[in-house]
């Protein structure tokens, strides 16, 4: 799969990625097309390049309380997250078109994919399959941000595409569900695929991503359903954690059997997106990209306690010192080291004033707010290019939804604890029982809490706090405050109270900012569209 990706297919029935035996003409057609199984996995991996995107995968940690990004940049995502965007705005256009692009590719597989003569029937499925989920994928992510948006699965014409109206976000949701379950038996698990076709979409795929919709619906007895088709057997899958968290996020240990899905990168396929969130004396660019001290400051101590608890042991003074282990393999602070691309250890300063001043908040082209992000760092890449996959769903997810589901069903006692929470803080690192052990009579509010806390931790920077944030209907709260870099005790710093360097002031209307304006250009085409409420 990894080979198949980089490949850049030509768009279905209009190319081929081979010389085709036809007339010389300057038109491409149906019958010079879909001619062998070829053709139709060509068509496939053209789906494939649009499911998700290294652009969209990291920006959206800025759409959260997570991440800040400095100036336009990844499609001007911090005018978003600080409430300060129309129908207009770039982004907002961007992710419109990118899923309806896939939409239409996988429409052309899904109703073209029978003209090919005398097809293996299990790979016809398969590819089917394939081209389903993602289909569905760019359907729930349309219905997530946007609601009502156009539904269709033929290859609509322009004259429709200009009168077709919205169908509602439940209706679409609905169809997600029944198309994840339909696809199933058609995708093989993870184990069955072999090593050239490693990446590809799994049973386990859908069940996970079928777990992740009922978690986001609400439905926790499905979700949980759901999720244990993962976890108390291996007929969907052999899944499981990686033994060092850290270890996850490098080029060395990609297709391990934590991964359930991601975005396949090497070969001819890379992205530099790393630049913009190491330090720029370790990849010679500014830093745009930078996590908020607010993410920093959930990340508990060594003991399980968060650092405002009595106990906790947290010295504001010594800030990074009993943290989450996972924190470090997140985060670089103020005296972290670092491995440059030339086999260097930098230690980097952030502090105002520091020698060298290279990487510090007084520096121009520096982390706005004295961190940046270590997580995804792939030094082997050559010109800063990498080709490290980046996994959209993981097993962990897997656990955390399942603890989710499982307390907001008022479920969660010590086995479920054991099995997700537990597993997880085991596998970071924890080895002091106040982290690890069940909280024995903890209240449903105090489980929630440490769930939440716990999925934030252990999936920072892989692109899911923004959905998290919207569907538990917190982001009114962490959106509509200052975003906040280190604590300062001198320089032309806007500061809190606390001595914090307030980088931006950030907004977020409940409930309009909940789902995003229908795009200007979309509607000036298509009257029929109408737009979201307070847009």
């Amino acid at each position: 799969m990894k080979q198949l990706i980089f490949t850049i297919a030509c768009f279905a029935l209009f190319a081929s990625c081979r010389k085709l035996e036809q007339p010389n003409t300057r038109e491409f057609t149906e019958e010079a097309y879909w001619r062998d199984a070829q053709d139709a996995q060509d068509a496939l991996t053209s789906c494939y390049e649009n499911m998700y995107g290294d652009g969209f995968y990291f920006g959206n940690e800025a759409l959260s309380d997570n991440a800040y990004v400095a100036g336009g940049g990844f499609s001007g995502v911090s005018l978003i997250a600080g409430g300060s965007y129309d129908p207009s705005h770039a982004r907002v256009r961007e992710e419109w078109g990118y899923h309806y692009r896939a939409v239409r590719k996988c429409n052309v597989v899904v109703l073209n994919i029978t003209k090919v003569p005398n097809m293996d029937e299990t790979l016809r499925r398969r590819i089917v399959a394939e081209a389903r989920f993602i289909r569905a994928w760019a359907y729930f992510n349309m219905a997530d941000w946007y609601g009502s948006v156009p539904f269709y699965l033929d290859l609509i014409s322009v004259d429709a595409s200009r009168t077709i109206a919205r169908t509602s976000r439940d209706e679409v949701i609905r169809f997600v569900l029944e198309e994840l379950t339909a696809i199933r038996a058609d995708l093989p698990v993870n184990v069955d695929y072999a090593e050239k076709d490693r990446g590809r979409i799994t049973r386990g795929a859908a069940i996970a991503l079928a777990a992740r919709v009922r978690l986001w619906k609400g439905e926790w007895d499905l979700a949980t359903q759901e999720y244990a088709l993962l976890m108390n057997s291996t007929r969907n899958g052999t899944y499981g954690l990686l033994g060092n968290y850290a270890n996850l996020f490098k080029p060395a240990n990609e297709f391990n059997n934590e991964v359930i899905l991601d975005l396949q990168y090497g070969g001819g396929r890379t992205y530099s997106t790393q630049r913009s969130f190491l330090p720029q004396t370790v990849a010679l660019l500014r830093s745009v990209l930078v996590p908020t001290q607010d993410l920093v400051d959930d990340y508990i101590m060594t003991n399980g306690k968060g650092i405002r608890e009595a106990g906790s042991g947290y010295n504001e003074n010594d800030p990074y010192t009993n943290r989450d282990p996972r924190f470090n393999a997140t985060i670089i602070h103020h005296g972290a080291t670092i491995v440059d691309f030339e086999g260097r250890t930098q230690t980097i300063l952030t502090q105002p004033g520091s020698n060298p001043a290279t990487n510090s908040v007084d520096d121009q082209g520096a982390s706005p707010t004295g961190y940046y992000f270590r997580k995804h760092y792939d030094p082997t890449a050559p010109n800063y290019n990498s080709g490290l996959n980046l996994p959209m769903i993981r097993y962990a997810e897997v656990l955390l939804g399942f603890a989710e589901a499982k307390n907001e069903a008022g479920q969660l006692d010590a086995d479920t604890w054991n099995k997700t929470i537990r597993a997880l803080r085991i596998r970071a690192g924890f080895t002091d029982a106040g982290a690890t052990e069940y909280p024995a009579g903890a209240t449903k509010e105090i489980l929630r809490e440490i769930v939440r806390r716990e999925r934030r931790a252990e999936l920072a920077f892989e692109g899911i706090r923004a959905f998290d944030i919207r569907r538990w209907k917190t982001a009114q709260t962490v959106l509509a405050k200052p975003v906040r870099g280190i604590k300062v005790t001198s320089g032309a710093f806007n500061r809190d109270p606390n001595g914090y360097i307030i980088v931006e002031n950030r907004r977020f209307e409940n409930p309009k900012h909940y789902l995003w304006p229908v795009p200007t250009a979309e509607r000036d085409q298509n009257k029929n569209l109408g737009q979201n409420p307070e847009w």
